[in-house]
């Protein structure tokens, strides 16, 4: 090989170009958290002792099947049997069953809760009644034991009546309710109920309560005036079953 062949200028090194490909930053999506829609867990929890009624829509209601419904009162408030918080509770019933499209027909104050057979035109007659019930009972109660606040704070639990069977059963339940829990053993009916108003029972009673004005509602439903007589009258004595 001949040096003309070679250039006499200096020798520089080619440079190489390197393309890298730099990685892109690949971008974090950011996540939505689910606090709501219908999910397993969801909703306020229930607080207290006792895990509140359902807030679900209540079924709808057939106007042939009376309803037992419960009203329980806040913990830590005074006892219902007493002379004073019963006449309360009486007097708000009455006015309450002068609506034409709901009536309670028997009821029993308790301890702690009421329970009430009513009978209402549709769910919303009954919603509408059972409101103003426990709006008057407790605007009242609060007024007697001077002091302020929820009286009633959840919703009041029911359970539509369908058969003479289950009538009867639920009648058993309201007017015997304190003998079940020992706080009632006259032979009487309990007069912190509607007991001495019955016409139901297989003895006649006598008592002045039978002379006064009524306070309830006189049935409607065929279930409560002829169905539930089907299966026998009640004993004054009888206690409601442990399955009721």
């Amino acid at each position: 090989m001949r040096n003309s062949e070679f250039s006499s200028e200096p020798f520089e090194p080619a440079t190489v170009l390197v393309c890298m490909k730099l990685r892109k930053p690949k971008q974090r999506e950011f996540e939505f958290v689910n606090w709501g829609g219908k999910r397993r867990g969801a909703g306020r929890k229930p607080k207290g002792e006792r895990a509140g009624v359902s807030h679900r829509r209540r079924a709808r209601l057939d106007a042939r099947h009376p309803v037992l419904v419960t009203m329980r009162i806040k913990a830590g408030l005074p006892n219902l049997r007493t002379d004073a918080t019963h006449d309360v509770v009486r007097g708000a019933i009455a006015e309450a069953s002068q609506r034409g499209d709901f009536q309670v027909i028997v009821y029993s104050v308790q301890t702690n809760h009421v329970h009430l057979i009513v009978e209402a035109r549709s769910s919303d007659a009954l919603a509408r009644g059972m409101n103003a019930l426990g709006a008057r009972i407790a605007r009242r109660l609060n007024k007697l034991w001077r002091r302020s606040g929820h009286v009633f704070p959840d919703r009041f639990h029911s359970r539509a009546l369908k058969t003479p069977r289950e009538c009867r059963i639920a009648l058993i339940y309201v007017l015997q309710n304190a003998r079940k829990h020992g706080s009632w053993r006259a032979r009487m009916p309990d007069v912190y109920s509607s007991g001495p108003l019955f016409n139901g029972w297989t003895a006649s009673i006598d008592n002045h309560a039978q002379s006064s004005r009524s306070y309830v509602g006189r049935p409607r439903t065929w279930l409560l005036t002829l169905g539930w007589r089907r299966h026998g009258l009640i004993h004054p004595r009888e206690v409601p079953a442990a399955a009721a």
